[in-house]
């Protein structure tokens, strides 16, 4: 699969922010398409899944598609480096939009989001407020803010809440960032440590192998600034904002990141009139970044859902 791909660097908060654009087949830059926003998984960067195949197969459908590295990640700006501050995940989305409505063959009336995994969860909670979003995509989405008070933080919030206070103060008082590294170097490693949950292991071979290994795909977090993510909560008030039609993928394999009960409550409490659940029967969160019968199971939903709401 190829596509034409551009690469920008648009105005964010206080920063640049990273992205690439991938046109469709035949692209003509005097007419107007449908733009779709691709949102990476949490760690991973716009080279991996979002953009190499996700990005790529949705723009090979006709669509303009802007995969953006989150920022304080991969190639946008941002300092301390590493956070993963919901908010401004969130927040960039806002920004690659009104970055998307100056470029004179985008259809501002016609823009859709799809973000995978933790980006899923991102792209729910920013489809709430922003309204310029006309069309949702998931595919394993996971609600971070939920994930924070389980496996992650070994089922005590308060506690790393605790320590993430500790450690910020050491760090403001000239002691060395913790950064921590989420996977293990290997799935060698992961079986040697008896590191075999299904997506800890998984996450493993697509992000430390050949499979999916991206310089910028670190999965790198700094330690000290995940306060928020502990107290936020993709889903709030989906049952009175999330509006916009909605087409949720998910794999029946369910692993700790708790991607498959997170799609079916986002099914349940949505409150968007067109919403749908896709299940890929006998596939696993990371089967559904880039094996190929669940990425066409996902595609052959997206695309006439994008289509049919981001047309004219």
């Amino acid at each position: 699969m190829t596509s034409n791909i551009g690469h920008v660097q648009l105005p964010g908060l206080a920063w640049e922010i990273a992205a690439d654009i991938h046109f469709p087949p035949g692209f003509d830059k005097s007419r107007r398409y449908p733009a779709i926003v691709s949102a990476h998984p949490i760690g991973s960067c716009k080279e991996q899944t979002a953009g190499a195949v996700y990005g790529a197969q949705l723009a090979q459908s006709g669509f303009i598609v802007l995969v953006p590295d989150a920022s304080f990640h991969g190639g946008s700006g941002g300092e301390p480096r590493f956070i993963e501050d919901p908010t401004m995940r969130v927040q960039d989305f806002s920004y690659v939009i009104d970055y998307l409505v100056t470029l004179p063959y985008v259809d501002e009336q016609r823009i859709g989001l799809v973000g995978i995994c933790g980006g899923g969860g991102y792209a729910v909670n920013a489809a709430m407020t922003e309204r310029r979003i006309r069309a949702l995509g998931t595919v394993v989405a996971a609600n971070y803010g939920r994930m924070m008070h389980e496996s992650p933080m070994n089922w005590d919030p308060i506690g790393a809440l605790e320590a993430i206070a500790a450690q910020r103060t050491a760090e403001a008082r000239g002691q060395q960032p913790r950064i921590d590294d989420a996977l293990p170097s290997s799935p060698e490693e992961a079986q040697e440590k008896g590191l075999t949950e299904i997506d800890l292991y998984e996450a493993t071979e697509y992000y430390r192998t050949d499979r999916g290994r991206k310089p910028s795909g670190d999965n790198l977090s700094l330690f000290s600034r995940q306060a928020t993510a502990v107290g936020w909560d993709a889903f709030h008030r989906v049952e009175v904002l999330l509006t916009q039609p909605l087409c949720i993928v998910v794999g029946d394999k369910p692993g700790a990141w708790g991607s498959y009960r997170d799609g079916v409550e986002l099914y349940r409490r949505a409150a968007s009139r067109h919403k749908e659940l896709v299940v890929a029967e006998g596939y696993s969160h990371y089967d559904l970044y880039d094996q190929p019968e669940p990425v066409k199971i996902a595609l052959d939903r997206l695309v006439p859902f994008f289509k049919q709401h981001l047309t004219d």
